[in-house]
């Protein structure tokens, strides 16, 4: 079984990524986080932009779950249904976990008055009612998707969080009716037309551990915005670390085989928050052009910077990583030199561990090492050098990929030169022959 979680401030690319290590996977889980994130991967020129399915889903033959640790809004989720429809995706397996939360009207007011609230500590969040829906989990008054298959259950739930929910609004000076039958009657609808897909998903896959099946994790968010181990408060509501993937799924830690981390061969970060490595000149706009950086779910454009290995080294260490994803090295190509971060220099000392404190993260200097950089080409080009396999990169590029493996201790074992599945250089086999035997990890 194994994890693919996002190794710096999320959207490295992470949906293409899950989509192939599908192949030959017999489920995918979704594991924590919620229509904030955005998943885009492209099949036979076409593309596909997800924010609650996992992007496994367009392999008809994989099972994709959502599981517990996943916070859902149900008219979000069947419009989701309805386009991967329309994509053509008529035959797919999905499972929703019925302890999964659910997002409220409520919530996404409340996401915006709390934003607000916190002035220059705000977080940046997309205003999909994430966190208050995250809070009203751990404060015991949340509505699971289960609740919805419950009238009498719900309509409880629903009275006190409406208690709640008023007193809270009239405290931010903010007057709100919510009519109470409308929104039970709703979500009892909402409800019934996902019926089919709501059960325990903690015993569907512990089964189908039991029986041999191959499983992949997928992670929303990336390393940098998790509660624990992020740059809070600029982080994300819910655990996007390679830990959260055995409490989101309902599967016991030691089934995890192998965890993967994503990472651009660049940085980029949505939102408020320090970014030791930013670009904020003509050398991050053209990353930005050229890497389409631009966020799947809010629109809004990704600042961009150097690759930080402060940050990565991190991310190493708090996920356990067995290896990396490398995503978006043809962005690079084209540039005579690139930079890596080693360090930081932050009050005359130097860093080389990533600080807590975000008020020294902010101010932290960059220390450079320079690489040279490697020829441009088109997707096409890119392409067809992933089919050729590794050595047909350019010297300077695999120079880089091997510069970031040793500083790293942490292998890179596929590399990504283009958004469709074919631009992808997949060095798995040789690497986890060498660390698991010939089968690889079950």
């Amino acid at each position: 079984m194994e994890v693919v979680v996002g190794a710096q401030w999320g959207d490295e690319g992470k949906g293409k990524v899950v989509d192939f290590y599908c192949e030959g996977a017999d489920y995918v889980v979704r594991f924590n986080g919620g229509n904030n994130a955005g998943h885009t991967l492209k099949f036979k020129d076409q593309e596909f932009k997800f924010h609650i399915l996992p992007s496994g889903i367009i392999r008809k033959e994989v099972h994709a779950v959502i599981g517990n640790g996943v916070v859902i809004d149900p008219e979000v989720l069947l419009g989701e249904l309805a386009y991967l429809r329309s994509k053509g995706i008529q035959q797919f397996t999905l499972s929703i976990s019925d302890r999964a939360h659910v997002i409220l009207p409520y919530h996404l007011l409340l996401d915006g008055l709390e934003e607000t609230a916190k002035g220059g500590m705000k977080a940046g969040t997309t205003g999909r009612g994430i966190g208050p829906t995250y809070s009203d989990k751990v404060a015991r008054f949340g509505i699971t998707m289960g609740d919805l298959l419950d009238g009498t259950l719900l309509k409880k739930k629903i009275d006190i969080s409406l208690m709640i929910k008023q007193k809270l609004f009239t405290a931010y000076g903010r007057e709100e009716t919510f009519f109470r039958r409308k929104i039970i009657d709703t979500y009892l609808d909402m409800g019934q037309k996902l019926k089919k897909y709501i059960r325990n998903t903690s015993v569907l896959l512990n089964r189908a551990i039991e029986d041999g099946r191959r499983i992949v994790l997928e992670g929303a968010q990336g390393t940098l915005l998790d509660p624990d181990h992020g740059t809070y408060p600029f982080v994300t509501s819910s655990n996007a670390v390679a830990g959260a993937a055995s409490v989101g799924s309902g599967i016991g830690p030691r089934c995890i085989d192998w965890v993967v981390g994503v990472t651009k061969a660049y940085t980029t970060r949505v939102g408020e928050g320090p970014f030791p490595t930013e670009l904020d000149d003509a050398v991050g706009e053209r990353i930005r052009k050229v890497g389409a950086e631009f966020g799947t779910t809010t629109g809004r454009p990704r600042r961009c910077g150097w690759l930080d290995m402060v940050a990565l080294r991190h991310a190493c260490e708090v996920n356990g990583l067995d290896a990396l994803a490398l995503t978006k090295l043809d962005v690079l190509g084209g540039l005579k030199k690139v930079k890596v971060c080693t360090a930081y220099e932050a009050g005359g000392l130097k860093l080389r561990e990533f600080p807590s404190n975000i008020r020294i993260l902010a101010a932290a200097k960059p220390v450079y090492k320079e690489l040279e950089g490697w020829m441009e080409y088109s997707l096409d080009d890119w392409s067809r050098i992933a089919l050729k396999g590794r050595g047909a990169l350019p010297l300077a590029a695999r120079n880089y990929i091997d510069y970031i493996t040793e500083n790293l201790g942490c292998p890179v074992e596929l590399v990504s030169l283009g958004p469709s599945r074919e631009a992808t250089i997949d060095l798995r086999a040789e690497l986890r022959r060498g660390e698991e035997g010939d089968d690889g990890p079950q």
